[in-house]
């Protein structure tokens, strides 16, 4: 691997666009007000709900090659996608990123996005993890699976999210609210796979068998789990390879003592979470923007940010790190990505009626 793609410490050689109304979590970089295409053509701004260093790696090494200058606005992916409803055609984000297929969707349906047309991209990017429409493509993602404490569950004991439910693990389960948009993607896919009354009857059977009420986010659920507080838990993969991979020898440790096993794999098969990019509909530089995208997507930013950040590549030529291949291949769900947003709301609906807090 090129010397370009060390890991990065810090990435204070990015610039941030400071502009009014955005909340940004990248206090290290520098702010710059956003150029309009006429004053400034060799640069390319982005509006991303992602807040890693390793994709400010990537967009800094972006530049190097290209001489194509990313700005970057970091904020939630709601605030986002109404910053570009109400900017309109003054807008001057080219690229839209965010976590989850409902969001992505949401963008699609609120007319922010355009279709994105590159052979380049399509020869990326698999169908299964671009919209029907093309309007956005996946970047990564991160498969929702069972965790497990290794000195206490036998593998072999585990088969489903739907097993999950069943009174071996009264008392057992962990997971986070009801509030998080992974559990609600989660319950949204099984009321498009299973529909309305199995999902609901899942819901329920989980808090019936919760260790303790939800608490903190997927980390948590690890410590509670190493802690003896339960014994299974949901998690997202990349939280796992975060952990395994931390200056926290706490951290270290959790991940050491817990098991990733990926559920339904004689049935409809594991819950992906992905992270996609949409053009925005009134993109200024958007030749810029596609050859962003084209190298966010090819191999070697692939490999880069699935080492450093522990996500699954969607380039298929990728290489994952060992400790991503140590868990072994896995079937991911098949569905449209748009239903995640489509059953979001009925989803809140079951949470709320089950007790999930």
């Amino acid at each position: 691997m090129a010397s370009k793609w060390i890991k990065p410490v810090l990435a204070s050689a990015l610039l941030t666009i400071g502009l009014a109304g955005c909340n940004t979590t990248d206090n290290s970089s520098e702010s710059k007000e956003a150029k309009p295409a006429e004053e400034e053509s060799k640069v390319v701004n982005v509006y991303t709900a992602r807040h890693y260093e390793a994709d400010d790696q990537v967009y800094k090494n972006f530049t190097e090659e290209t001489g194509i200058e990313v700005n970057v606005v970091k904020a939630e992916a709601e605030e986002l996608i109404e910053r570009l409803k109400r900017e309109g055609e003054s807008t001057n984000a080219d690229l839209f990123i965010t976590v989850d297929g409902g969001v992505l969707a949401n963008a699609k349906n609120n007319d922010v996005l355009q279709p994105i047309e590159s052979d380049a991209i399509n020869e990326n990017v698999p169908d299964n993890l671009r919209d029907k429409e093309n309007y956005w493509v996946g970047m990564s993602t991160r498969a929702r699976v069972i965790v497990y404490a290794k000195d206490r569950v036998n593998p072999e004991d585990l088969s489903t999210y739907e097993d999950l439910t069943s009174d071996k693990w009264k008392g057992k389960v962990l997971a986070r609210s009801s509030t998080s948009l992974y559990n609600q993607s989660l319950l949204a896919s099984f009321i498009e796979l299973n529909g309305e009354e199995k999902a609901e009857e899942w819901a329920e059977g989980i808090v019936n068998n919760f260790a303790r009420q939800p608490d903190g986010g997927d980390r948590d659920q690890a410590k509670a789990i190493a802690a003896g507080t339960g014994d299974v838990g949901i998690m997202n993969t990349y939280y796992v390879g975060l952990m395994a991979n931390s200056e926290d020898p706490e951290e270290k440790k959790v991940a050491e003592n817990i098991g990733v096993f990926y559920p339904n794999q004689e049935t409809n098969g594991t819950h992906v979470n992905v992270s996609g990019i949409g053009l925005t509909k009134h993109s200024k530089n958007k030749e810029n923007a596609l050859k962003l995208v084209e190298y966010m997507t090819d191999v070697e930013a692939q490999e880069y940010l699935s080492a450093n950040n522990y996500e699954f590549p969607v380039n298929p030529e990728a290489q994952m790190p060992e400790l991503l291949k140590s868990w072994g291949e896995f079937k991911m769900q098949e569905l449209d990505f748009d239903t995640l947003g489509e059953h979001n709301a009925k989803a809140i609906e079951i949470f709320n009626k089950t007790g999930w807090k």
